[in-house]
């Protein structure tokens, strides 16, 4: 079996994991990956060629995240015009029939990771959102779960949105203009991904100024910061592990097995009180098995 395996891009370490998730499923299963990335993040146009050139080579099945949820859903369309199956996974496309949709509550996420910034500032303080690109539910959910855990907090006051776009860089641009205009610094961020945190990160401690900050994934460079103090929290949203669970459902549609609809990962907020489980390189975390998240199955 050979899949097509379409992440975002390849700046936002997520998707790096994602990748790696991928292998390590198909390769429990003996099958192989081909991965197909925009070199432009998150670009529309670019996945729709890619999108193509899978439809040229032959593929058993694909499995895909939309750069936007609306705007692919033509391109993806074509793929289950040729009968191929497709198993999306961290951001649902809005039109189409597929095998099955891997993901987490991104709004439980960010109600978690929102409730306990909350509690880390005694409800009360200026806060700063950095949300996420557009065309993704992820970043949509977590944001609005973000208003919707300080909405009925009146201490706490949220001073500015900032367009950071799930990457490091624009994350650090929209933060270093933000404080060279702003009158008072706040006293927190809450950032929709560890990649823009860790951009924040960049341009607080090129000003030597700290504040609380969280992010969500729990990749290796925010686990990193939380040791060193620099990063509150972040929320287990593990890319890698959602990959493995979507490529190993591709692969038992395949071979005929039943496959949920929809599989759903459970997180949890990651800080200096519990980081020692997620403190190691991608490559040697553990891996989901499929009776775990999928009750009332077994492994093959």
């Amino acid at each position: 079996m050979r899949l097509a395996v379409f992440t975002k891009n390849r700046t936002n370490p997520a998707y790096a994991a994602a990748r790696l998730g991928a292998e390590r499923a198909a390769e429990r299963h003996g099958a192989s990956v081909v991965h197909y990335v925009p070199q432009k993040p998150d670009d529309v146009g670019e996945q729709i060629g890619l999108i193509d050139d899978a439809l040229a080579v032959k593929h058993d099945a694909f499995v895909f995240v939309p750069v936007h949820v609306i705007e692919m859903n033509a391109a993806i369309g074509r793929v289950l015009d040729a009968d191929i199956p497709v198993v999306t996974f961290l951001n649902r496309p809005t039109a189409g029939k597929f095998v099955s949709f891997v993901g987490s509550d991104d709004y439980r996420i960010g109600l978690e990771i929102a409730r306990y910034l909350a509690r880390h500032l005694e409800g009360r303080g200026k806060i700063v959102m950095v949300e996420g690109m557009p065309g993704a539910t992820t970043g949509a959910d977590r944001i609005r779960a973000f208003g919707d855990a300080l909405k009925d907090l009146p201490g706490i006051e949220v001073v500015a949105r900032l367009k950071g776009e799930y990457q490091q860089p624009a994350a650090r641009k929209a933060m270093d203009a933000f404080l060279s205009s702003a009158h008072t610094l706040p006293d927190a961020v809450l950032a929709a991904n560890d990649a823009m945190a860790l951009g924040v990160l960049e341009a607080l401690e090129t000003r030597r100024l700290r504040i609380a900050v969280t992010g969500v994934n729990a990749v290796p460079n925010a686990i990193d910061a939380i040791k060193r103090g620099a990063l509150l929290a972040t929320a287990d949203f593990d890319a890698m592990k959602i990959a493995c669970v979507a490529t190993e459902a591709a692969i038992r549609h395949l071979r005929g097995e039943r496959v949920p609809a929809e599989i759903m990962l459970p997180a949890q907020v990651v800080d200096r009180t519990n980081f020692a489980a997620w403190d190691k390189p991608l490559e040697a975390r553990a891996v989901p098995r499929w009776e775990d998240v999928v009750p009332g199955t077994r492994s093959a």
